[in-house]
């Protein structure tokens, strides 16, 4: 079926990029620099939309700026694998403007401007990224959204703040030119083309050694996909304020690293290639060190959101885990969980916010009995958390679940084992979070006489809760583009 042409994806992806001009001209009104990030978010949701019922009708829609070199376009296509991170995050960007103007107010932060437009480029490179219809244009955002959010991870302009900043930019940008720049130069030179296929552009009579190493290339290079070793960027990059985590890690950053690696994998190297060089099992293999050993140090962490941030790490190679599985339920488990994982972990993180904004605090042993005076915080807290457990109900047992399922169809009992060890850890480190706030006692010479939630902070976090489970209870939507994507 021939694509349809249309300007709809360029404008999505340009809208936040125009607003974040407007927030700067507009930086000695605050009311009005706050209206453009609304307006934009609200109108890149209804491009989106706007585009929903083309792809839910089984067609693609594109769009082509210009010509480079001849395979070589800045060239943009929607598909149902770009619809799913595109909805995801265009929805949570609205929540997460919400929760910033709260919480940035609350603490009265400085350079709110700068913020608010480096948040705005952010979500352009990751929509971006989404809509990308080849190597070319993909890469181009994605160094564009490594370096416009470095003054977000820097935002405190403090020696912690400049050196987790430097270290995720080094990090990123370092494993973008060697690795990923050169397993995108290598692949055009050995298919002539850099365009996404489904099915993939490279096949095994292309020098099985050579594709092997290209496909290991795009894993290293895809660093924002937080795989050991190279997840060091995203713990330290936890010194930025609480809404960038919330970015970083549920929205755009992390989100944009897997997304790339389950394009690359679905329409570069193809599905049939990596069972045909048998680099699914390895793939497995290389995940599940990072999903055990990140929930293990997670174990370890007094500090809120450091241990948010290794459970990221952890969640994030699930999806990577799902696609190596390479049967239609692990590969439509792993596109699940890029929402799942993003309603589920902005919650959570938007907790660790709201606990800092209203009581000051960062460390979990320090919040005992909050939930007295934090009921919603800590409701959504709980329900975030049963999310990445993957208890049933919600949303993040239905991705788990299907790639549970991959595991037996495939026979990678490996795989089986490390869902469920990972399953226990996250319990693990969940559950006594829970059970502090609900049931632990402050310190001695603490008290919450002065706590009281912030509505404009309180607010987002219900609604990104409220959305963990029902997307829990309702998840066809997303199986169904999923396994658009499976079946093409």
């Amino acid at each position: 079926m021939e694509p349809v042409i249309s300007l709809l994806p360029v404008f999505a992806i340009a809208v936040s990029g125009v607003a974040a001009f407007f927030i700067m001209f507009t930086k000695k009104n605050p009311n009005l620099r706050e209206f453009w990030s609304f307006a934009a978010a609200f109108i890149k949701l209804g491009l989106v939309i706007a585009i929903t019922p083309t792809i839910l009708a089984g067609n693609t829609m594109e769009y082509t700026l210009f010509t480079v070199l001849p395979g070589i376009e800045l060239k943009f296509r929607v598909d149902a694998l770009g619809l799913i991170f595109a909805t995801t995050a265009s929805f949570l960007w609205i929540i997460a403007t919400v929760y910033s103007i709260g919480y940035m107010r609350s603490l009265n932060e400085h350079a709110q401007t700068r913020y608010f437009a480096c948040f705005a480029v952010a979500l352009f490179s990751a929509i971006g990224v989404a809509f990308s219809a080849n190597l070319f244009t993909l890469y181009l955002f994605y160094e564009i959204l490594s370096i416009m959010t470095y003054p977000l991870v820097a935002h405190n302009e403090d020696k912690a703040a400049f050196d987790g900043a430097r270290k995720y930019l080094v990090y990123l940008v370092a494993t973008a030119k060697v690795f990923l720049l050169g397993a995108v130069v290598m692949t055009y030179m050995v298919s002539g083309t850099l365009d996404f296929v489904p099915g993939g552009i490279l096949n095994a009579e292309m020098g099985s050694g050579l594709v092997i190493l290209i496909y290991i290339l795009f894993i290293l290079g895809l660093a924002k996909n937080g795989i050991m070793p190279l997840h060091n960027w995203l713990p330290s990059a936890m010194v930025a304020p609480t809404p960038v985590s919330g970015l970083l890690h549920a929205v755009a950053v992390v989100k944009v690293g897997v997304f790339s690696v389950v394009r690359v994998m679905l329409d570069t190297v193809g599905i049939d290639t990596m069972a045909a060089l048998g680099v699914g099992l390895p793939t497995v293999y290389f995940v599940s060190v990072t999903i055990i050993a990140a929930s293990i140090i997670a174990l370890t962490k007094d500090d809120l959101k450091a241990r948010l941030a290794y459970s990221t790490v952890s969640q994030l190679s699930y999806i990577v885990l799902g696609m190596a599985l390479l049967t239609p339920k692990g590969l439509t488990g792993a596109m699940m969980h890029i929402p799942n994982h993003a309603v589920s972990k902005i919650t959570l993180f938007f907790c660790a916010g709201s606990i800092y904004v209203s009581a000051h605090l960062k460390k979990i042993s320090l919040i005992g009995g909050i939930s007295k005076k934090m009921p919603w915080t800590a409701a959504a807290f709980t329900i975030g958390s049963f999310s990445m457990i993957g208890v049933p109900a919600f949303a993040g047992f239905t991705s788990k679940w299907y790639m549970a399922v991959g595991a037996v169809e495939q026979g990678y009992d490996v795989a089986l084992y490390v869902l469920l060890a990972s399953t226990v850890l996250n319990a693990a480190y969940f559950l006594p979070v829970v059970f502090t706030m609900y049931f632990g006692t402050p310190p001695e010479g603490q008290n919450y006489d002065d706590v009281k939630e912030r509505p404009m902070v309180v607010a987002p976090i219900v609604v990104t809760a409220i959305l963990t489970v029902v997307i829990g209870i309702f998840p066809d939507y997303f199986i169904g583009l999923a396994e658009r994507m499976v079946w093409r």
